[in-house]
């Protein structure tokens, strides 16, 4: 019998992504808290298995970076070497190496014929003296930040399938056989159903006999009585069966429908065991001291929503190493430990689950934000100052709003939020908060929903016509008198237990032909929360909660922002189904601070940018790559080549690499920052140097950007450009 290569390849590489993330796991636990024979063992058998399988499927690179792996961690177990940074770092970079060929499998794409230089490095290792091993200190720079091709290897290879624990197959199939069994009783139903129909041909016929005498029409009548009486026996069987099958059909769809929705289900650990890396990796990058703390691993959610909560909180998680903890001997000044603390952690709530990202970091400033909103021309100085504290947090969700003195490699773009507010809002109807305290941190709060495959409704009317509005929005129902109606800055609100909510109608919103529910002397109010915003939803009537598939918009009614979505109901009424998000902020318009300011069309013309290189092949393909975006570009040889274009003109923008003779990048930005025309115009540096010190230099000495060469590509380059410049 012939074996099938690639169902066994499909399984392996479901298998050994498992084991990678088994051993990444445990080599971070290892490195934290110590040497343990215990997890030793574990991470050693791990690695046993990978190999095995590989060479069954002649996998030569796999199953030669899990076999060097595997005699390494001999070494560690035997006490012939110690456990230090050098020996997880290169254990780790194995596990990095045995994914990427993973990835190659489940693509089906060919493995390299040669070995991948970690068996080298893996080899070299082995040959050393056990001495030095336990002496040679890793090299600052060797940590990679590698979580994207953590991410998206891992992603690649269990894109299609799911692991199901046996016991929850086995209740489903039982479960399946009780359903089907339940069909006989439908059986059962359609006989009495055909008794009655029998009898009630027999009725018509009986009441049909119009020519009979009196004497004859007796016994007919009796009869026909009779029959009759058992018509409404067998009818009253009929509903009584039916009423008991609804309650027991109800049931059984219940749990085939929760039993079912919970083979998808995964736990939040699949993505927070993956960022203990990551912290791990960008903790050795900043020179930063960090405990990641996890809670709630265990809670479950639909796979599909896991799948966008990944790059959503791997953006929190770079924005919080790299802007919230601070470097230790700065927490040390402020009267903090050294080690800073990361705690992500995740809870039941509400129908939904709640997401908390905290740092003890130094927390956002808000002086900051209301800076960088005037700097980047999105309000006025006036217009800034009477935000609330919530609206101003709100800003960082904003498309290339960042409030970091310097763009790198890892964080200060200002795209990750806005992606992570369009993620959790759009796709997942969620909601997303921010809160914080100057010198104590910041804390992220994410509520999503456990699945998207049903969601509870709360079915209301409003101007003659039924809404859907998602029940994990809906913070409670109150019914008042409209006396109570107060007015705040023109608006209509309601006082709820000393807060301030301000109340819109549904049908206003929506822009419905207006009705006279305002003249009612009372008013029902649909209480929405998103984040820390609510909203008072005034509705004409309740009409039920059920449970509904959600389907998206069609494409020509995609742009209503204020509509999610749509659902069928019971009589096969189309229900629109509102956007809480889109709801609130449309709410909110009303009461924008004046003096909102846009650019104009003079601003968007084309800028100069001076590319600065000692390249010329580097000059070359920047300025390429620039003026295809359709920025004007001048080039110059090194930094006094720069110095005598600046003198001359003023750019909108300087790109500098460092190392370049004469004068170097940084010199050049120094210099440029004494120039009063140059004082405000943007710098980017782009540089192999990735030390952290390098960065800081940066930052010193004016720099607006930091770019590393190794993270550098096209869209990197122009995302930057157009956040400093437009």
């Amino acid at each position: 019998m012939s074996l099938n290569i690639k169902l066994l390849s499909v399984k392996f590489t479901a298998e050994a992504a498992k084991h990678c993330n088994q051993i990444e796991k445990e080599l971070l636990t290892l490195e934290a808290r110590g040497f343990s024979p215990e997890i030793l063992d574990s991470v050693f058998r791990a690695a046993h298995t990978i190999k095995g399988a590989a060479r069954m499927l002649k996998l030569t690179g796999i199953s030669t970076v899990a076999h060097r792996m595997e005699d390494v961690l001999e070494l560690l177990r035997n006490g012939q070497s110690r456990l230090s940074q050098e020996v997880i770092d290169l254990l780790l970079k194995g596990v990095d190496t045995i994914r990427q060929l993973l990835a190659a499998v489940a693509a089906l794409a060919p493995l390299p014929e040669s070995l991948p230089p970690v068996c080298f490095e893996l080899e070299q290792f082995l040959h050393k003296d056990t001495a030095e091993n336990q002496e040679k200190c890793p090299d600052q720079t060797s940590a990679k930040v590698t979580e994207d091709h953590i991410q998206d290897d891992a992603a690649n290879i269990t894109h299609n399938f799911v692991q199901i624990r046996a016991e929850r197959l086995d209740e489903l199939i039982q479960l399946m056989g009780e359903v089907v069994s339940f069909q006989y009783r439908k059986k059962q139903q359609a006989s009495i159903v055909r008794d009655i129909m029998r009898l009630s041909t027999t009725s018509l016929a009986l009441a049909s006999y119009q020519t009979l005498t009196t004497a004859q029409t007796e016994p007919v009548r009796n009869e026909l009585a009779t029959t009759l009486a058992a018509i409404h026996s067998q009818l009253s069987k009929f509903q009584d069966s039916l009423r008991n099958d609804a309650v027991i059909e109800n049931l059984l769809t219940a749990d085939l429908q929760e039993r079912s929705l919970k083979i998808r289900m995964l736990p939040l650990a699949t993505v927070f065991d993956k960022i203990n890396r990551v912290v791990r990796d960008l903790t050795r990058t900043t020179g930063k001291e960090i405990e990641f703390q996890v809670e709630g691993g265990n809670t479950e959610l639909d796979r599909k929503i896991i799948e966008h909560l990944g790059d959503c909180l791997l953006h929190m998680v770079r924005n919080a190493v790299d802007h919230g903890i601070e470097l230790p001997q700065d927490r040390v000044i402020a009267g903090k430990k050294p080690c800073g603390i990361i705690r992500l952690s995740a809870f039941y709530d509400s129908g939904g689950v709640t997401i908390v990202l905290h740092d003890d970091g130094a927390g956002i400033s808000l002086d900051q934000i209301k800076t960088t909103a005037v700097k980047k021309r999105l309000l006025t100085e006036d217009a800034v100052n009477t935000l609330t504290e919530i609206e101003l947090l709100d800003l960082l969700f904003l498309s290339g709003f960042s409030t970091s003195p310097i763009i790198t490699d890892i964080s200060g773009r200002g795209v990750g939020m806005n992606v992570v507010k369009q993620t959790i809002t759009e796709k997942l109807k969620g909601s997303v908060r921010i809160q914080t305290r100057a010198g104590k941190g910041t804390t992220f709060l994410l509520k999503v929903p456990i699945t998207l495959a049903l969601s509870r409704m709360l079915l209301v009317a409003a101007a003659n016509h039924t809404f859907a509005i998602p029940t994990y929005s809906v913070q409670e129902i109150v019914m008042v008198p409209a006396s109570q109606v107060i007015h705040v800055v023109s608006k209509r609100a309601l006082r709820i237990r000393e807060q301030i909510v301000p109340l819109e109608e549904l049908e206003t919103i929506l822009s419905c032909p207006q009705t006279a529910a305002h003249e009612r002397s009372e008013l029902l109010i649909i209480l929405l929360a998103a984040g820390a915003e609510r909203l008072g939803l005034i509705v004409d009537t309740i009409i039920s909660e059920a449970d509904m598939v959600i389907k998206p918009l069609p494409s020509a009614l995609a742009s209503l922002a204020l509509l999610s979505g749509f659902t069928v109901g019971s009589n096969d009424e189309i229900i629109s189904v509102l956007g809480v998000t889109a709801l609130l902020k449309q709410a909110r318009q009303n009461k924008l601070p004046a003096g909102i300011s846009s650019k104009t069309d003079s601003q968007k013309q084309s800028k100069t940018i001076l590319v600065v290189d000692d390249s010329a092949n580097t000059r070359d393909i920047v300025k390429s790559i620039l003026e295809s975006y359709g920025y004007q570009v001048d080039l110059a040889e090194d930094g006094l080549d720069a110095i005598e274009k600046t003198d001359k003109k003023v750019y909108d923008a300087v790109i500098t690499d460092v190392e370049m003779p004469q004068l170097d990048g940084f010199s050049l930005t120094s210099h440029l920052r004494q120039d009063e025309r140059y004082r405000q115009i943007p710098v980017i540096i782009v540089t192999s140097r990735e030390k952290a010190e390098d960065k800081r230099r940066g930052i010193q000495v004016g720099a607006n950007a930091y770019i590393v060469k190794g993270a550098f590509d096209q869209t990197n380059l122009i995302e930057t450009l157009k956040n400093v410049i437009g």
